[in-house]
């Protein structure tokens, strides 16, 4: 198999290009951190339920999944740059609509609209940065492309705390954030990605069920990191109101997840290189899992405590994604790597749309206190089922 390059390829890649996509992944994810507890935030205090709140927050995530069967076509025919600066237009027009109608089916369609917009930036920023960086430091920038996201999504909640001067207030911020990464990405280059010429007599690429079957335990990740993400950002705001909590109390906890993600991940990666990644895994999982599951009885009186239990369950699975691929890595044969990664994605989504519904109707129907009970049991059954799981490494 060859790769024949087209125009725009030939050029290394610059390092100011390079901080330019950092830079817009890291506003995209601050939009993400702070649309999704926001919104949910406005909504329970218009009455609306916490099951129908967590279906509306499940739109974004929709748009997402609905976007991966499409946008290949769009980036190879214009390039990254347009479907980029299409992507941050479809969230600009979506964050001046939010609070001009304040309405929950307005929202629900804006909020799909979020979704398609940050699933094309996000898409072409990924393959941009994999097919023009130096093989010896693509590993590099990918894991540096994923802590800017993180640190964008973890910060983005905070924008809760301007809401004291208007509902405009938070997504004004955020709308003159993203013009901001407008106005970088019209300065860069356009270029297009490689095409794939298959040889004579090359082998059938291995099928969606085939690569499942090989590496089911590490792609579980996938989902149980979209679910923990999801159900957090969307469930937790409602949560704290029916406790109790502040609505400063609800944006301080929301980013330390992501914030003890951003401490543990190198380690993390490092001890799955000592140690292998599946017993690294399980024990994330293990650790996790109960830390989530202590939240409820900690909740009760001692928020310091949900602090850190916040942070140590954010740390141990918040890198569960990228530890996932490379696990899955791992134990696939290189040449279906695109499609493990591809199975990844809609795993994400699938467990990013499923978190807030299950999370928001088990909290409106069982006990308020039940999407932790459901989270803590989600890692700890991965951490047993890995008692189960045998690879074939490759």
């Amino acid at each position: 198999m060859t790769l024949s390059h087209e125009r725009g390829l030939e050029s290394p890649f610059q390092l100011r290009h390079y901080l330019t996509l950092i830079t817009v992944v890291i506003i995209a994810g601050m939009n993400q951190g702070l649309l999704l507890p926001l919104l949910t935030l406005l909504l329970d205090k218009t009455g609306v339920s916490t099951g129908v709140n967590g279906l509306n927050a499940a739109a974004l995530y929709i748009g997402t999944f609905a976007t991966m069967f499409w946008i290949e076509k769009p980036v190879r025919r214009f390039g990254y740059k347009p479907v980029i600066v299409g992507g941050i237009l479809i969230v600009l027009v979506a964050l001046i609509l939010f609070p001009s109608f304040p309405n929950f089916w307005v929202w629900l369609v804006l909020r799909f609209m979020v979704g398609v917009g940050d699933s094309g930036l996000h898409y072409a920023t990924q393959l941009w940065i994999v097919s023009r960086s130096p093989a010896d430091k693509r590993g590099r920038y990918i894991s540096l492309y994923g802590m800017a996201y993180g640190a964008g999504f973890s910060l983005g909640p905070l924008g809760i705390n301007l809401l004291p001067y208007g509902m405009w207030a938070p997504f004004l911020a955020t709308m003159l954030c993203t013009v901001v990464s407008l106005m970088f990405v019209s300065r860069l280059p356009n270029a297009l990605p490689e095409t794939v010429k298959r040889e004579p007599g090359a082998q059938a690429v291995t099928t969606y069920p085939a690569v499942f079957r090989l590496a089911w335990y590490a792609l579980l990740t996938s989902f149980l990191y979209g679910y923990m993400e999801s159900s957090m950002n969307s469930n937790f705001p409602a949560y704290g109101l029916r406790i109790g909590m502040s609505d400063a109390w609800i944006s301080l906890l929301l980013p330390v997840i992501g914030i003890g993600s951003l401490i543990l991940q190198l380690p993390l990666g490092v001890w799955s290189d000592r140690w292998g990644r599946k017993p690294i895994l399980m024990a994330a999982g293990l650790i996790g899992g109960a830390a989530f599951a202590a939240v409820p009885f900690a909740s009760q009186g001692n928020l310091l405590l949900v602090l850190i239990l916040f942070g140590l369950a954010g740390g141990l699975v918040g890198s569960f994604f990228t530890l996932g691929l490379a696990y899955a890595a791992d134990v696939v044969p290189k040449a279906v790597l695109p499609r493990t990664n591809v199975i990844a994605s809609v795993l994400f989504s699938i467990g990013s749309i499923t978190g807030p519904n299950i999370g928001g109707f088990s909290m409106q129907y069982f006990s308020v206190h039940s999407m932790f009970y459901w989270l803590g049991g989600a890692y700890v059954l991965f951490a047993l089922l890995g008692l189960w799981f045998r690879p074939k490494v490759s």
